[in-house]
């Protein structure tokens, strides 16, 4: 049986509706069972068959961790290390995403699985914790981070963007950050497939989908396919700006782009490319 947590945000509402179609033996959690208690997490557990926890819950308001660090290694250190105690004590393997920003982004090129950590902001350190605690608690375990992540649910750039599309004339965006834009519905069929293999390959990986762009080249084509698609009546100025230009309350890396070498050929996941990915979700909407 399969455990997920962490099934009302938008990686975990994608994880289940790809269970239930394929009509998988899971259970699901979100707040009802509190993953920074551990004796809630054994009490949920001791009756149930679990041979597998997906772990989707996390603080993920990154600007507002600056303010509220404590709350965020609450979920995302100290939850992390309880789930991962609660898997060693019903001997079940865990999957767990974790973040592009556990990195300063200082490294020229994608971001492999051995380059060491070094988080600038308080969300990235609190997810790094999280990755620790995890690797000391448990051998059974899979850390996957992902980068720039978007989906039909919860707050993501592709949603705000075309929201700001049908109410701006003119929308900023930054040039000088880049990464791989990640689709929910990709990840989520990569944690499965990990599953299906009942891999023995513990540790970390990287998953986005493939290409490396910047934030307002993103923006671009979400516009250009939200105009085909009729998403948006309007016509709308994309402004391209620095960092400096838009200041947020939490550092972000100048680099987020990570290597999917290792998790393509350890599971055979054929990594698809963001452009495709991207159209395919916004098609998607036109039909929702």
């Amino acid at each position: 049986m399969i455990w997920l947590i962490g099934k009302r945000g938008m990686l975990g509402r994608e994880v289940e509706a790809l269970l239930d179609r394929q009509k998988r033996d899971y259970i699901a959690t979100g707040a009802e069972v509190d993953i920074t208690d551990i004796k809630q997490l054994k009490e949920f557990a001791a009756d149930k068959p679990v041979s597998w926890i997906i772990n989707c819950a996390a603080y993920t308001a990154v600007d507002k961790a600056e303010d509220e660090p404590e709350e965020a290694f609450k979920i995302n250190a100290d939850g992390p290390s309880n789930i991962s105690k609660t898997a060693a004590y019903k001997n079940a393997r865990l999957i767990h995403i974790s973040t592009d920003y556990v990195f300063d982004g200082t490294k020229k090129g994608a971001y492999l699985e051995t380059d060491l950590p070094n988080p600038i902001n308080i969300y990235g350190k609190s997810k790094l914790k999280g990755e620790q605690y995890i690797a000391e608690n448990l051998k059974a375990h899979f850390i996957i981070r992902t980068a720039w992540l978007y989906g039909k649910n919860g707050n993501n750039f592709v949603l705000t963007m075309l929201k700001q599309f049908r109410e701006k004339p003119e929308v900023r965006v930054v040039t000088d950050q880049w990464g791989s834009p990640t689709c929910a519905s990709d990840l989520a069929e990569a944690i499965i497939r990990i599953i299906d293999l009942n891999s023995g390959t513990f540790g970390l990986y990287h998953f986005a989908n493939e290409g490396e762009i910047n934030w307002y080249q993103f923006a671009t084509e979400i516009y250009n396919l939200a105009r085909i698609e009729g998403l948006t009546g309007r016509s709308v100025r994309l402004l391209p700006v620095t960092t400096d230009q838009y200041p947020t309350k939490a550092k972000r890396p100048v680099n987020s782009c990570l290597s999917k070498e290792k998790i393509s050929r350890d599971f055979n996941i054929k990594v698809k490319p963001w452009k495709e990915s991207l159209a395919s979700f916004i098609s998607a909407l036109k039909i929702d």
